[in-house]
């Protein structure tokens, strides 16, 4: 069966240069195995699948899958997915706000023109990283307890800790090791810019470790709002701000971060690249 796709870039303003994401527009009637089949096949870190609400308050419902995983909130999929639903003439119940249904709960998604930016949620871990894990992700690293300001669990659905360094430099010529046991890492590093300028504050980088690989996200969504999050409530700093990601591997991330009503929002440029039918 023909289903409408999008591929949308998402946090950056420069196309080609954000977090890429598959949207699969026509998604009622796929079993759970054929939302993985062709999120493994399409080999995107993520691919969402729109589905009518079951919240009457939402606009629509969205199912997020990373190859066999499926997570219950990632932010750039929860922005990606409103751009292309957007862009397929979807309007939303309250004007200049979508509220979009997950399996974390139903998100607030703020349009403001091609910018558009999420209610982060709750963390459903946070806290002290246990002593003994903290040393395994600094040997992942390569990188000594002097060296860090502060770690903390920042897990608001995909699993992130994050660990705050203290120079730039070393945040950038980091070059992590694959441990030999098997296990699952999603290790969120940042530290502050060397140079800041306006309201760009750190850069950002987002690894997963899992299966023998390592895999650095470009621009990331739920990590940046968690850590940010963390960063506030530590009083290390005030926003609004702003995040770089991605220019270690090539990309060029901005991820804009703010708190009002209650919220903190976490935000980005958002585009449609790619506008097309899949078999599925």
């Amino acid at each position: 069966m023909q289903r409408r796709f999008q591929q949308v870039d998402v946090f950056s303003s420069t196309a080609y240069k954000g977090n890429p994401l598959g949207v699969v527009l026509d998604a009622p009637g796929l079993s759970s195995q054929e939302m993985i089949n062709y999120s493994r096949w399409s080999n995107l870190s993520e691919v969402t699948f729109v589905l009518p609400s079951e919240n009457p308050d939402a606009d629509y419902r969205f199912r997020i899958f990373a190859r066999e995983r499926e997570y219950p909130f990632a932010g750039h999929p929860a922005l990606g997915t409103a751009r292309a639903w957007l862009a397929e003439g979807g309007v939303p119940k309250n004007s200049g706000l979508i509220l979009a249904e997950c399996e974390a709960g139903v998100v607030p998604i703020k349009i403001q023109g091609d910018v558009l930016s999420f209610a982060s949620p709750p963390t459903i871990r946070s806290g002290t990283i246990e002593a003994s894990e903290l040393a395994e992700v600094l040997h992942i690293l390569g990188v000594e307890q002097s060296q860090v300001l502060d770690s903390q669990w920042v897990d608001n659905g995909p699993g992130w800790m994050a660990i705050l360094l203290d120079d730039h430099d070393l945040l950038l010529g980091l070059d992590p090791k694959i441990p030999t046991r098997p296990g699952r890492w999603k290790i969120g590093v940042i530290a502050p810019l060397a140079h800041a300028q306006g309201e760009e504050k750190f850069e950002v980088r987002a690894l997963t470790i899992e299966n023998g690989t390592l895999r650095e996200d470009p621009v990331t969504g739920s990590l940046n709002g968690a850590a940010a999050q963390w960063l506030i409530n530590t009083q290390k700093v005030h926003p609004p701000l702003i995040n770089r990601q991605g220019s270690v591997i090539g990309y060029e991330g901005r991820v804009y971060l703010d708190a009002s009503d209650e919220h903190l929002w976490v935000g980005g440029h958002t585009q449609v690249l790619i506008r097309g039918t899949i078999e599925l």
